[in-house]
């Protein structure tokens, strides 16, 4: 969540993927292996309760919407 910005344009999934590797525990994620097949969960999971958003227009991009859940 600390990589999204508060509303749109937001991030593509790429960069917000970039921008998260940084974060991770290399011990869990060695060399941000599977990595992006978690991310894709916990934004799907976020968007279903209103936390996330995508933007409009292709490509896909992801946005905070100010919902705490």
């Amino acid at each position: 969540m600390a990589v999204l910005p508060d509303g749109p344009p937001g991030l593509t999934v790429a960069e917000a993927q970039t921008a998260l590797l940084p974060h991770l525990d290399s011990a869990l994620f060695p060399g941000g292996a599977k990595a992006g097949w978690w991310m894709k969960c916990v934004q799907l999971d976020l968007e279903a309760r209103g936390i996330l958003a995508r933007g409009p227009k292709s490509p896909v991009r992801l946005f905070r919407t100010g919902n705490v859940g």
